[in-house]
């Protein structure tokens, strides 16, 4: 929100008052205008959170969300601006205007909501069981008889304890490291961990052929958009649905997280 001046009379400042509240309505619509008219979108990426967004070899991000922020900017027919960001300051880069499009592993939620908006569903982000393509697991009951390695009260300990079958050698560790340790050093044939840390495995440890084997928790990605600004939600959101029917959404999930997108709230 922009500060005025104190005026020094009452009707200066009933005026101004006036002409911002006749103004925002027509500024906050202006976001997709201004992209179509440029044939420019400014973009904010992560590039420390592999498979979702990171730098890659060639010193250039890649992952999910750079994906998805130049399939969209391809559908508007308009050049990508993508901009770093972290999770603490993703949010102001919208509020700023130094961002068009938040993607960014967003979650949403009512806090969220109060101060910026958000499209439909693009990806999944979730807790499962992961292992080495050699290691046959199809379902809960294929755990019995081998070792998971899991970080102790995380949620994906309390998730895994709900389905794990008898049998199974749950190995508990205190924190995230010790939990990657092991599974690394074979400690352990599976991993119960979040997407991300599983895209870091997968990144540093090609050779353990780490792929995704069952679903504990699903909690999907949102894009985020500055307040107000429904034209261009809504036009992300037709791309978005599009992406999903032609099975696009599908491929760039399974690319990237070994798992299709599947049913993605709205």
């Amino acid at each position: 929100m922009k500060a005025f001046t104190r005026r020094t009379t009452l009707s200066l400042l009933g005026a101004a008052s006036l002409a911002c509240c006749l103004s925002s309505p027509v500024q906050a619509q202006n976001a997709l205008d201004n992209v179509l008219k440029s044939r420019e979108i400014k973009i904010a990426i992560p590039t420390d959170y592999p498979p979702y967004g990171f730098v890659g070899t060639d010193l250039k991000p890649q992952g999910l969300d750079i994906d998805m922020a130049n399939y969209i900017a391809t559908k508007l027919g308009a050049k990508v601006e993508l901009i770093p960001v972290t999770s603490a300051n993703r949010i102001a880069y919208l509020q700023t205007q130094k961002a068009d499009l938040v993607i960014s592993t967003l979650g949403k939620n009512p806090d969220r909501e109060k101060v910026i908006d958000f499209t439909a569903a693009y990806s999944p982000f979730f807790q499962a069981v992961f292992a080495g393509k050699s290691v046959a697991i199809k379902s809960f009951a294929d755990l019995a008889g081998k070792s998971v390695g899991v970080t102790r009260g995380a949620m994906e300990d309390q998730e895994l304890a709900k389905v794990a079958p008898a049998g199974v050698d749950v190995k508990r560790f205190e924190d995230h490291a010790a939990t990657i340790s092991a599974f690394v050093s074979g400690q352990t044939q599976a991993i119960a961990t979040s997407a991300s840390t599983a895209g870091t495995i997968m990144q540093k440890n090609p050779n353990l052929a780490t792929e995704y084997k069952l679903l504990l928790k699903d909690s999907p990605n949102f894009i985020g958009v500055a307040k107000g600004e429904d034209k261009l939600r809504l036009k992300v959101n037709e791309i978005i649905a599009e992406a999903k029917k032609s099975g696009d959404l599908d491929k760039m999930s399974q690319r990237w997280l070994g798992r299709p997108a599947g049913d993605l709230p709205q």
